[in-house]
């Protein structure tokens, strides 16, 4: 093969072979969520997975917000930089999903510290009294600028917001979007980018993760 030319399914090998693998209750719901649900790539996954685990563990935060749990694969990764006293809030709209997150998050030893919450993030948010040292937004991408509006308040100074899915598939690049979820992912990428009280990376890893900084 020439150099510089390569197919996408052997760049994601490799990336695959050079990162620590998922641990076993990782494993198994990886599994679990490919046999049983009708979308999943909405999971995490390994690579995408590690990552989070490893900015928590950098972090360190007391509290963590997540909004989208789907079956919980990214929260358990999350949750393993939490501190000691530490504690993960989660929101799903899905309460069909809610009893496979509870299952994995009791065999990862986590349960005494994810909360789980079934309902709109936008009436759950608000309800929450609490500071994060870390937020995820990987939920409606139609509310992505009001989940932002909601979490920004609640969010430490030098705290950081993490958010999937902002390349939307390339439509971000399209001129004119013409259905609401692209315009979501549109309109909060323009307002964190425009927002002087933050700073931000936008990295092309799957369909892009954004790393923003409350300044």
């Amino acid at each position: 093969m020439e150099t510089g030319l390569y197919h996408s399914n052997d760049m994601e090998e490799y990336l695959l072979q050079h990162t620590t693998p998922e641990d076993d209750i990782l494993y198994k719901l990886n599994r679990h969520t490919h046999l049983t649900s009708l979308q999943p790539r909405m999971l995490s996954g390994p690579i995408q997975g590690k990552l989070l685990e490893m900015i928590s563990r950098m972090i360190a935060p007391q509290r963590i917000l997540e909004i989208g749990t789907y079956t919980g694969y990214s929260a358990i990764c999350l949750a393993k930089g939490l501190t000691d006293n530490g504690h993960l809030h989660t929101i799903d709209i899905n309460d069909e999903i809610c009893d496979t997150a509870l299952e994995f998050f009791r065999l990862a030893d986590m349960a005494s510290k994810i909360t789980l919450h079934i309902g709109s993030a936008l009436d759950i948010i608000p309800m929450l009294n609490e500071e994060f040292d870390l937020v995820l937004i990987d939920g409606d991408k139609r509310q992505y600028p009001r989940y932002l509006e909601l979490v920004l308040p609640k969010v430490k100074t030098n705290g950081y917001i993490l958010a999937d899915n902002v390349i939307w598939g390339g439509k971000v690049l399209l001129n004119e979007p013409d259905d609401a979820y692209t315009k979501g992912v549109m309109h909060f990428n323009d307002l964190v980018a425009n927002h002087n009280g933050l700073e931000q990376v936008l990295l092309p890893l799957r369909d892009g993760l954004m790393l923003i900084r409350k300044l």
